[in-house]
């Protein structure tokens, strides 16, 4: 009798497409969330576009009485951010706030780091608004340096509606207890000094001139970082190399067997 043979069954051998199909699925994948980040990229460009334009109406509208305390807890960035209003009161100098700042354009037009001097002005209710009045330089700080300007009375105040200041990961903390500022954050100003029913903005003043020429108003800079296009298309760009790459290595592999 011959022996039973034990060679093994030969194996079948996968072809080219399955082998590329785990890697079909991931770049499918990727090329999805690619394409998804590019789109997002052009709904938010649509959204900024309106935004500026809304801005830009805006700022040349008569001014408006700012928001009445009953009012407050419904302004928000989108709806009232840089709207021109006015508001009457008397400021409270001796709560007076400096935020560091750095500046396109100082009071001599070379610009650099100074202040925003930031003053309670209360109203006639008793509500406060705290007002950006403008810019001083940095041997200008001390309130005793510029005595002119410490407005005395009932005063008009006119300027754009702002928000709080959003930090950036360079901006240092504000300091309340040394009285250290580097954002306009309004109701920590308000908290430090002890103030009660202060308005959740501040008012950016125009540059209508103070006595002695500080501070500096009229200097807030409307701008607003609009590179959501070139974004779309490096996403739209990155989605493309990646067909591509892909493309060369499936032929690649397709050609080898």
């Amino acid at each position: 009798m011959s022996a039973a043979s034990t060679e093994p069954a030969p194996r079948r051998r996968k072809s080219p497409l399955r082998k590329l199909l785990p890697a079909a699925l991931v770049v499918l994948v990727a090329f999805g969330i690619l394409v998804g980040l590019g789109t997002w990229q052009l709904e938010r460009l649509a959204w900024k576009q309106d935004l500026v334009a809304k801005v830009e109406a805006r700022i040349h509208e008569p001014a408006q009485a700012a928001p009445a305390e009953a009012d407050w807890p419904e302004i928000n960035f989108e709806d009232h951010e840089y709207r021109h209003v006015a508001a009457q009161g008397r400021f409270r100098h001796d709560l007076e706030v400096q935020v560091y700042a750095l500046v396109d354009a100082g009071p001599d037009g070379s610009g650099g780091p100074g202040y925003w001097v930031v003053t309670p002005l209360v109203m006639a209710d008793g509500a406060t608004i705290l007002i950006n009045r403008g810019f001083v330089p940095l041997d200008h700080r001390s309130p005793s340096s510029r005595p002119e300007g410490q407005v005395d009375g009932l005063v008009t105040v006119t300027g754009l509606l702002r928000m709080p200041e959003d930090s950036s990961m360079f901006t240092p903390e504000n300091e309340p207890a040394k009285d250290s500022w580097f954002s306009r954050d309004p109701l920590a100003i308000a908290g430090a000094k002890g103030m009660l029913r202060t308005a959740p903005f501040l008012i950016d003043a125009d540059a209508t001139p103070n006595p002695g020429g500080l501070p500096v108003g009229g200097l807030t800079r409307i701008a607003f970082p609009n590179r959501h296009l070139e974004y779309a298309l490096t996403w739209y760009g990155l989605a493309a190399t990646l067909l591509a790459v892909f493309a060369a290595y499936a032929w690649g592999r397709l050609r080898r067997g």
